[in-house]
């Protein structure tokens, strides 16, 4: 019964990633799919950075998280210390977890803090994995525990969700690039200054829910201070559905725990092509034959850069066309690039 029932929902997902939804809409779509099988007293899915599992957007179910608690859910996933965080399920074999897995789950700030004052008990968590990458994650809580079947199932329709929320990915709006802003934050996880346009940019993103763009600034930072690089970037949805990144970079100081800088500004076209290659599921050649169509280059000029021959570069051409859905290199780099960022 529980297999006919996943078979039949992955059938249906399958449907939703030909639609033509944005990824908001895709999952308010899914949630109800899901919850006919494993019903919850609040769902909370989101999509992720294929590049750094950074949550990008954020829909509820039918029944949202008070505005009060979501700064602090929030919070808890970038803490260090939270089991089983998008992040970490990301990088596990099994994608699927239940609170209570574990000897942490008593410790939980989002049991303790969040899920118990709202007279919840159990939440199941699970990300969206397809071909090794993550795509989306998905929340869900309860007052009753959750059966082995029901993470079954949800393990089993997990796939088939990541595969709609990568098609999903393609979508978007690309607005005016407007004022980057600096934000440099101290040691101590404070904001030390800021340059005026941040104010705007915090308006913008907390207009999505209260206090992301605080949010988004400690999981940019947290992830700086763990890069061996010292930097760090994540790309995260506005509100119309277009793309903002973010990138913090440790500043040089004295010790290892001295200022990061995190500059927030529309992403450009060229910062989004990695994520679309993703999205389309080209392989390393075909990206690589991408970029350099990007770049302008022509056939012969692509086979000496990458030392194949020029029949090979029109296969992987040939090969991308029909994976990004065109029939020319203009119409490509049009897909690819939005006028006034090629």
């Amino acid at each position: 019964m529980w297999e006919g029932r996943a078979i039949g929902a992955r059938r249906e997902i399958a449907a939703l990633a030909t639609a033509g939804l944005a990824v908001a809409e895709l999952h308010r779509a899914a949630i109800d799919l899901v919850e006919r099988v494993v019903p919850t007293e609040l769902a909370c899915w989101a999509s992720l950075d294929p590049d750094t599992a950074v949550i990008s957007s954020m829909t509820s179910g039918a029944t949202r998280i008070p505005a009060e608690f979501e700064p602090l859910l929030a919070t808890y996933e970038y803490d260090g210390a939270e089991p089983h965080t998008f992040a970490e399920l990301a990088r596990r074999p099994n994608p699927v977890a239940r609170l209570s897995d574990g000897p942490r789950h008593a410790r939980s700030g989002r049991l303790n803090e969040v899920w118990r004052p709202l007279g919840l008990q159990n939440e199941l968590r699970a990300v969206f994995r397809v071909d090794g990458t993550c795509w989306g994650a998905a929340g869900m809580v309860r007052r009753g525990e959750f059966t082995d079947r029901e993470a079954e199932f949800v393990a089993s329709v997990a796939p088939a969700l990541a595969a709609a929320t990568r098609v999903a990915a393609r979508s978007g709006h690309h607005r005016a690039a407007g004022e980057p802003a600096i934000v440099v934050i101290g040691p101590d996880g404070v904001p030390r200054a800021a340059t005026a346009a941040a104010r705007s940019w915090q308006q913008e993103l907390d207009e999505i829910a209260p206090g992301r763009f605080a949010v988004l600034l400690r999981a940019v930072v947290v992830g700086a201070r763990s890069a061996s690089s010292g930097t760090f970037r994540a790309r995260v949805r506005d509100a119309s559905g277009g793309w903002i990144l973010l990138r913090a970079d440790r500043l040089i100081g004295e010790d290892d725990d001295g200022d990061t800088a995190v500059t927030v500004e529309r992403a450009s076209g060229a910062d989004l092509l990695d994520l679309l290659f993703a999205a389309y599921s080209l392989t390393t050649r075909e990206r690589e034959v991408c970029q350099e169509v990007v770049a302008g280059r022509s056939t012969s000029d692509i086979a000496a850069r990458l030392a194949i021959s020029a029949h090979t570069v029109q296969d992987h051409l040939k090969s991308v066309f029909g994976k990004v859905d065109v029939r020319s290199r203009g119409e490509l780099v049009a897909k690819l690039l939005p006028e006034g960022q090629r």
